[in-house]
């Protein structure tokens, strides 16, 4: 059944995005990380040079064999493992990927992804640059409250029908992705993975919202001009261009679809009740424990996402030309990449014992204080790339892990590496789960979007010069 493949599928696309279990799989089994050479990363790298050339090189394989690809790569992964440390050691690894990373993330993102299909922004406004950054604004303040997936899962579609009869339209999409789908979000543990993880660590659940506000204001503030300037001059651009047929003319805008609401609300439930309800019970599954808190949120946010299901018109869907591709495709390629980064984080792991030791010695200065500036950007690189959860726990270990001494003494550190894997998780499609999500949705609506390469360069233009000035405003 379609359904059924989509929602195996949608499991693997959540790992990336809110839950910590994903961030602590190199935690749990022991891959010996300071042994391991740099080779362990080229399943990891072949699998991102996959993603990133393949729906330019060869657009037709790709787009059928995606999947087939990227299960090739996992295997390069998975059977060396096996081979240089034992059955035993692979399985517990994978295994852990997959349990505690894999199944929360897809059932998540598969959650928010129904959930919010079923809500239907009825009727349509007109693109005008004004428009756009307004709504644009909204879903970044939105994302702190409901996660960066849930306000991109809502907005993505009336944004994209606002200015579905422009030439120019692709920025549109761009800046959604590095405001509503990464920026926004740095101001509760709610709206990024990587803060969740922190406040699961023991980080105050109001810490991120008084110490990241001026950061998240400067940056977002600065990112939002950017697009307002460039959207005008397209918009004008546009004036002399042969006119297109608004596929979508401008109605009276209504909210569908209310339903959902309570079951959004209901999410965000479940995550506060894994993270304040420990009852102390574990179930072991071939070596990895699951605890009673996560398989309980988990079976709650797989049940209100069935329930979305029954709820709501499929009218609404259909307006909202809902369909399950985008989400089995971003779950198998993610699937695929979080299998591919257990033995990097492993190496990551290692510290100064690891092959990646000349980067994680950037982080200290020579008498063994943090380096604040290079945390930013050190944490921020690697989120950009290796998904920011388990980067953020990297690092957060690497500066003491002592959550208390990380929210008072060294609480600009701390700052830091939240806002570099927050922020930077925008600067490629993988960075951070909405980010595939969008590029998807935005694709299979006739959005000409560029490719992996394409959209570094439009983060490199962008969003680069804008972190390194933040970086030297508050880091340097």
């Amino acid at each position: 059944m379609r359904f059924a493949a989509a929602l195996t599928a949608g499991a693997g696309m959540a790992v990336a995005t809110l839950f910590p279990g994903m961030a602590l799989a190199a935690e749990a089994h022991e891959l010996p990380g300071e042994t391991m050479s740099l080779w362990w990363a080229l399943p990891f790298a072949g699998l991102l040079l996959s993603i990133a050339t393949g729906p330019l090189l060869f657009h037709r394989v790709w787009e059928h064999h995606y999947g087939k690809i990227t299960l090739l790569w996992a295997a390069l992964a998975v059977v060396p493992l096996a081979v240089a440390f034992g059955m035993a050691s692979a399985t517990e690894a994978v295994l852990h990927a997959l349990l505690t990373e894999y199944m929360s993330f897809i059932i998540l993102l598969f959650a928010l992804f129904t959930i919010s299909g079923g809500i239907l922004v009825a009727g349509n406004i007109h693109g005008t640059p004004l428009v756009n950054a307004g709504l644009l604004l909204i879903g970044a303040m939105l994302a702190s409250v409901i996660g960066t997936t849930g306000a991109s899962m809502i907005l993505i579609r009336p944004i994209l029908r606002a200015n579905d009869n422009r030439p120019f339209n692709a920025h549109v999409v761009i800046f959604f992705i590095f405001l509503v789908s990464n920026i926004g979000g740095s101001l509760t543990p709610l709206g990024d993975p990587p803060l969740f993880v922190g406040f699961l660590r023991g980080v105050d659940f109001f810490w991120t919202a008084a110490n990241l506000y001026q950061e998240t204001l400067f940056v977002g503030g600065l990112v939002l001009a950017v697009f307002l300037a460039m959207d005008i001059i397209l918009h004008r651009r546009e004036a002399g261009a042969p006119k297109i047929k608004d596929p979508t003319p401008d109605t009276k805008v209504r909210i569908r679809g209310l339903a959902n609401l309570p079951l959004l609300a209901g999410v965000i439930g479940a995550i506060l009740l894994s993270a304040t309800w420990k009852p102390g019970v574990a179930f072991s599954v071939q070596g990895v424990s699951l605890e009673l808190q996560n398989l309980v949120r988990d079976a709650i946010i797989l049940a209100l996402a069935l329930l979305s299901l029954g709820v709501s018109h499929k009218s609404h869907r259909q307006a909202n030309n809902f369909h399950w591709e985008p989400i089995a495709e971003v779950a198998k390629l993610f699937a695929g990449i979080f299998i591919c980064i257990v033995p990097v984080i492993a190496i990551l792991r290692a510290g100064v014992d690891g092959a990646l030791a000349p980067l994680v010695s950037l982080v200290s200065s020579p008498t063994g204080e943090p380096n604040d500036l290079a945390y930013f950007w050190m944490t921020g690189a690697l989120s950009s790339f290796l998904d920011n959860a388990p980067t953020y726990l990297v690092f957060f270990e690497l500066a003491g892990g002592d959550p208390q001494h990380l929210m008072t003494t060294f609480a600009s550190t701390l700052a830091a590496i939240s806002t570099g894997a927050v922020f930077m998780g925008a600067n490629t499609y993988i960075g951070n789960a909405p980010n595939f999500m969008v590029y998807a949705i935005a694709r299979h609506r006739g959005v000409k979007m560029p490719g992996f390469f394409g959209y570094m360069a439009w983060s490199g233009a962008v969003l680069i010069p804008i972190f390194l000035l933040a970086g030297f405003l508050f880091f340097g």
